[in-house]
């Protein structure tokens, strides 16, 4: 059965989260994230879980910080960090221009890419994002899936459409052709719903996924404090061992 993925507008810490501060780091780091975006981050049995969680659980153990996991929409969780509201975003951000001109990120540690996902049966008429002029495209409110597909030389031909959520079940039942998310996501969806999706050809763009923080001597540092933690993270096999546990593969690099 398709797994439902609850919002929370309160802060959430999981479990393995509240016993990470340490002595020689005081402190809390408010980590925004959606909660419904699975296998990355949601919630089954009123437990936040998922690939993001124990990234973020793993860096704060590294650090001796306390993660504050704060849940919202995913429209929403820009503005939070634009605002103070949180620290940074564990939910698959991309590394984009538009974004770098606003944040600062850590390395990227999620190497995925684009890809298009379609109702089965469909995918010998629709084989890549060159087959999606004169469609209608779903793609998630505030992902950059929209500025991918816009920034296509034919991008004015696809209707494309922003959800909040359910483009899974809106592609499976026809209201719109395809839906556009990063192959690894897409690819845990296909394997865990009952919906009928297949992959539509293959990833359509390299996506590098990061930790943003606010361009500001504070956010600057935190970055920096965080970036050792993955380099550590990378270095002793955690971020690996986390991969496989949640993807039986290694994303966390870009070979």
């Amino acid at each position: 059965m398709l797994k439902q993925f609850a919002f929370a507008s309160l802060a959430a810490t999981s479990i393995a989260s509240m016993a990470a501060a340490q002595s020689e780091g005081e402190g809390t780091l408010r980590v925004g994230m959606s909660g419904g975006y699975f296998p990355f981050t949601f919630v089954e049995q009123d437990v936040l879980q998922g690939f993001e969680v124990d990234v973020m659980d793993a860096v704060a153990k590294e650090t001796g910080l306390e993660v504050e996991y704060v849940t919202m929409s995913f429209s929403g969780l820009v503005g939070a960090l634009e605002s103070n509201r949180i620290d940074t975003i564990a939910n698959q951000i991309t590394i984009t221009p538009e974004r770098e001109a606003k944040f600062v990120f850590t390395q990227p540690y999620v190497y995925d890419g684009a890809q298009v996902v379609v109702k089965a049966g469909n995918e010998d008429e629709i084989t890549g994002p060159e087959d999606l002029k004169g469609r209608s495209v779903a793609v998630n409110l505030g992902s950059n899936f929209e500025q991918l597909l816009n920034e296509l030389p034919y991008a004015a031909e696809i209707d494309i459409r922003t959800y909040e959520s359910n483009i899974e079940q809106d592609t499976a039942l026809g209201r719109v052709d395809a839906f556009v998310m990063d192959r690894v996501s897409s690819t845990q969806v296909i394997k865990e719903s009952p919906l009928p999706l297949a992959l539509a050809g293959q990833p359509f763009s390299e996506i590098r996924n990061a930790l943003p923080f606010r361009d500001d001597e504070e956010g600057r540092a935190l970055r920096d404090r965080i970036d050792a933690a993955l380099s550590d993270l990378r270095e002793d096999g955690t971020l690996a061992e986390i991969s496989q546990k949640w993807f039986d593969a290694d994303i966390t690099t870009a070979e």
